[in-house]
């Protein structure tokens, strides 16, 4: 069974380099939800969790109230692979509209929500603001690789105020950090970090977003960066940058020679600050570059006053998801042509070109200033820049086009050109959780790349407007979802799910019944393994494998991999060799299809046995729940009984002597909190120990009610049957 859940998968903030330095006085993680606001809301609309999984339970009185009548409500927040925006949808129940997200990575997250693809609006019940952006709120999800985002301690951190100046006959404004212990008045003078925002970003989010000040606090508390003023100003253009150089000379005990000066921004603010440098060499000595978004002009002639005077020049860039990929690239060679001396932190693997990535970018470029430093590497995990990204030309390849390293790029037709809002919904978010990721558009057709994907088997779909559409230049198809296509991102981690090689695996045909219980003929799936032989002495095992509600017997093919799995697993030498029966399990008398029908063709079929000890049924959610309903009802049938995402039930009635005797193996599965399963199974794990059943729980899946976690119990359980 699947449902129209879909949830996020974020990434990693981490710094290794400093954590030897990093005390534990610094971290005191402060609650940043707040009380709710009675006005508009009698509970917060968000949990966190101590195990890193978001709650959000939104009234749906409230979104009545301020949005009209609605039919979809979805989170929108930076949740998709590489921080990207991304659509977590929410479902009606009962008076609310609530979905569970997770497990998240530490770090900060911005969202707001929004209904019916246009009409948004903020939490009222999270004090959080986001100045430029006022329908936003954020949330910090707490841990090791977060550590640098947390509030410091009262009265530890620095201070940040706003400086007012004028330009072009202007009144202007930009923040100002000072650090701990800095006094208006001394003879102390400080160096002078001057940070430049985008386009598209503002001053303001360098402390909403990029968390800068809790940045600076803390790594000023653990004496990982040298003393300095920071100055934080939109961007500016070298006169608008004189005019703010000289206000800060003029307000603030900061040292004014090049040697004490360091400029970085982000976006077009890190081109900006790269020009600047290089057209007056003399005015900073430390030059960052937080994914810029075109490389400046360098000349050769240059190349020795710029060497001579700029001390330190890094550059950072995200994945190939980053638009300053290609810019930071070209950089680098044009830096090369000229013999610029420069750093380069290395392409972050799992970062695009938001603040998650420049916030990295910030805790390893500041406590590079003003000090000598001894490493000039990249930081730990990240990649060589291998060259500049392009997927193919519109219309040349079926789709998704898919890189070696698990970036996907998504393409429509040219069916959508007067569409207005396009998103491909996917299970790319943690643990096979489902996303809506927006496409944007290209010419007359609709395009995105996302990713890194772990090396996985997903199946995605389009929405055009709230409409679903199949990706029609993808020819994969699945039986019982007309709309979804599906794709393999290859990979140690996915071997099991990939094909092997042709003629070495084990046979799948269509088995044709004759119903009782439907009045129809059926057709179950089987699965043979390599070298079946129909004449050999003893009878194969047997397991019946049964799908979910929503689907019939071709899913657990099309949608689990299960030809793939017990493929791989009966090559490995960790499969018995055995019949897999995936019959059609939709049925008003589940029991009686499954004895009368299923069992007795496939005996005569196949050379299988009707021992209980060589017989195993399982099942996902519907089926896991009709396996064990074949197991009260006729305990000891099979020997090997299984459950994935389904609970036990009413204990009533149940003979648990019969069961445990005659019941080799009972193995639970379940997914984690996003598994809406998840309560009802943990509790009827009670039921099975009031009762005395003896059973086997594998511990919880990461992952909701959906086919990355059943795979995964396929493989585990597999390998099990028959051994005992």
């Amino acid at each position: 069974m699947t449902t129209e859940q879909y949830h996020g998968r974020l990434r990693r903030l981490g710094v290794r380099r400093l954590s030897a330095v990093f005390t534990a006085g610094v971290i005191a993680v402060a609650a940043v939800l707040v009380a709710p606001q009675p006005a508009t809301a009698d509970t917060p609309w968000l949990a966190v969790s101590d195990d890193r999984y978001a709650s959000f339970t939104v009234p749906a009185s409230y979104v009545q109230e301020q949005l009209g009548t609605v039919s979809q409500v979805v989170i929108e927040g930076n949740f998709g692979p590489s921080a990207s925006w991304a659509e977590f949808g929410l479902t009606r129940r009962g008076d609310a509209w609530s979905g569970v997200l997770g497990a998240l990575e530490p770090g900060l997250y911005h969202y707001q929500l929004t209904a019916d693809d246009t009409k948004t609006i903020k939490d009222p019940t999270n004090s959080t603001s986001v100045a430029s952006h006022p329908l936003w709120s954020t949330f910090l999800v707490p841990g090791d690789s977060a550590r640098w985002l947390v509030d410091a301690p009262a009265g530890t951190g620095g201070a940040v105020e706003t400086l007012t100046y004028r330009a072009r006959d202007e009144q202007r404004s930009a923040l100002v950090w000072t650090p701990p212990g800095y006094a208006a008045k001394g003879p102390k003078r400080y160096p002078a970090l001057f940070l430049q925002s985008g386009d598209g970003t503002a001053a303001t989010d360098w402390l909403d977003l990029g968390r800068t000040k809790q940045i600076l606090d803390n790594l000023s508390a653990a004496g990982a960066m040298q003393p300095m003023v920071v100055v934080i100003a939109n961007g500016s253009d070298d006169r608008e940058l004189t005019a703010l150089r000289k206000a800060v000379a003029d307000r603030y005990r900061v040292l004014r020679d090049p040697a004490h000066q360091a400029i970085a921004g982000v976006a077009d603010g890190a081109a900006r600050a790269v020009r600047a440098a290089f057209a007056k060499p003399g005015q900073f000595g430390y030059v960052g570059w937080f994914s810029g978004d075109s490389a400046p002009a360098v000349d050769r002639k240059d190349a020795k006053a710029i060497n001579r005077d700029v001390k330190l020049l890094r550059l950072y860039t995200g994945n190939v998801t980053d638009p300053a990929h290609n810019a930071t690239y070209r950089l680098t060679k044009a830096l090369d042509r000229a013999g610029v001396r420069f750093e380069f932190d290395g392409v972050n693997p799992d970062g695009g070109g938001n603040w998650t990535t420049w916030q990295e970018n910030l805790v390893d470029f500041v406590p590079r200033l003003f000090r000598h430093v001894s490493d000039h590497g990249p930081s730990p995990g990240h990649q060589r820049l291998k060259g500049e990204f392009a997927p193919p030309p519109a219309g040349t390849t079926p789709t998704p086009f898919v890189t070696e390293d698990g970036f996907v790029t998504f393409e429509t037709t040219t069916d959508f050109t007067t569409a207005q809002h396009v998103t491909v919904w996917a299970n790319i978010a943690p643990g096979g959780s489902w996303l809506r990721v927006p496409l944007t558009r290209d010419g007359d057709r609709w395009r995105a790349t996302i990713g890194p994907l772990k090396p996985w088997f997903y199946y995605y779909r389009l929405i055009v407007d709230r409409v679903p559409f199949k990706d029609v230049s993808n020819p994969t198809k699945v039986t019982t979802e007309p709309m979804w296509s599906t794709f393999l991102i290859p990979g140690p981690e996915a071997r099991l799910l990939t094909d092997v090689p042709a003629g070495q695996g084990g046979k799948v045909e269509a088995m044709t019944y004759s119903s009782t219980v439907a009045g129809q003929d059926r057709t179950a799936l089987v699965w043979t393994p390599p070298g079946y032989d129909p004449g050999r002495a003893q009878p194969y095992p047997v397991l019946y494998l049964q799908h979910g509600s929503g689907q019939n017997y071709t899913d657990w093919v099309e949608m689990g991999r299960a030809k793939q799995i017990l493929d791989h697993q009966f090559l490995d030498g960790d499969l018995t060799p055995m019949v897999v029966v995936m019959g059609n399990g939709n049925s008003s008398n589940f029991n009686r299809e499954l004895l009368e029908n299923i069992v007795p063709t496939a005996r005569s079929r196949y050379h299988i046995s009707s021992d209980p000890s060589q017989q195993a049924l399982a099942g996902l959610s519907m089926g896991g729940g009709q396996a064990l309903g074949v197991l009260k009802a006729y305990p000891g049938e099979f020997g090997y009984v299984a459950a994935f995402s389904a609970g036990f039930g009413s204990g009533t009635g149940v003979d648990v002597a019969a069961i445990n005797n005659g019941t080799k193996m009972l193995r639970l599965y379940v997914g984690d909190q996003t598994d809406f399963v998840y309560p009802s199974f943990m509790a009827s794990l009670t039921t099975l120990d009031n009762l005395g059943i003896r059973y086997e729980f594998d511990g919880v899946t990461p992952g909701p009610h959906g086919w990355d976690v059943w795979q995964k119990n396929l493989i585990d359980l597999a390998p099990r049957l028959f051994k005992r």
